[in-house]
């Protein structure tokens, strides 16, 4: 693993890096370049802790797999880069977000870099795929590398808001202290189920309420 990450992560990753599970996954992405185009590119792998130090996490918003179409994926959860065509589930995310927060105006980029930047860690449970095939790499060690990043995060911070989309994210809720933390849950923003209680969930505006609690900045969600 190319160290491109924020140096506050350091104590973090640097452990989990050693660990056998994380060699031999490390070895398979490598493999999988050889025989074929894996995305996000190596460079932007771990994009999402390059982005966002660890001491400033504010709200985890978890994701599954990185998309698997050229030029979609850029390390961060639901974000694709300046000049990519928005994505069916992050129309849907701007279209709450344009019902929930006063102000907000559709945007039309998916780059959500601005949002890494204020301390919104997009994190997909598994980093590489192989191009258009989806899930391709689930199962291979990703999710316990992610799993082990959510239980820290839970356990090293406080007053951090987890947003958790759809049955698969929400499972991650056994990981998270709901003592010290946020939990929200709502379905998945894909067309197939936002209208089931994705649309009008609030979340965005709940993550601010909570912040501003906790005596914390809340996200400029305006992209």
């Amino acid at each position: 693993m190319a160290e491109r990450y924020d140096p506050s992560w350091e104590p973090i990753l640097k452990p989990l890096f050693r660990l056998d599970y994380m060699r031999a996954l490390s070895t398979f992405v490598q493999h999988e370049r050889r025989q074929a185009v894996v995305f996000p590119p190596e460079h932007l792998v771990l994009n999402a802790f390059s982005l966002t130090p660890f001491n400033e996490i504010k709200v985890v918003i978890l994701g599954q797999d990185p998309y698997h179409n050229d030029g979609q994926a850029h390390g961060l959860s639901f974000s694709v880069p300046e000049g990519i065509a928005l994505p069916p589930s992050l129309k849907n995310i701007y279209k709450e977000l344009t019902s929930d927060i006063p102000g907000f105006r559709y945007p039309t980029s998916g780059d959500l870099t601005k949002w890494a930047k204020q301390g919104v860690l997009l994190l997909n449970a598994t980093l590489t795929v192989r191009a258009h095939q989806a899930a391709s790499h689930q199962g291979r060690g990703w999710e316990e590398f992610t799993d082990q990043i959510i239980h820290l995060i839970s356990q090293k911070s406080e007053n951090v808001v987890f947003m958790l989309w759809g049955s698969y994210a929400q499972k991650k809720a056994m990981l998270i202290d709901s003592q010290k933390h946020l939990i929200l849950k709502a379905v998945h923003p894909s067309p197939l189920s936002a209208h089931r209680g994705f649309f009008g969930c609030k979340h965005f505006s709940y993550a601010n309420a909570y912040l501003q609690s906790k005596g914390r900045e809340p996200i400029d969600w305006q992209i």
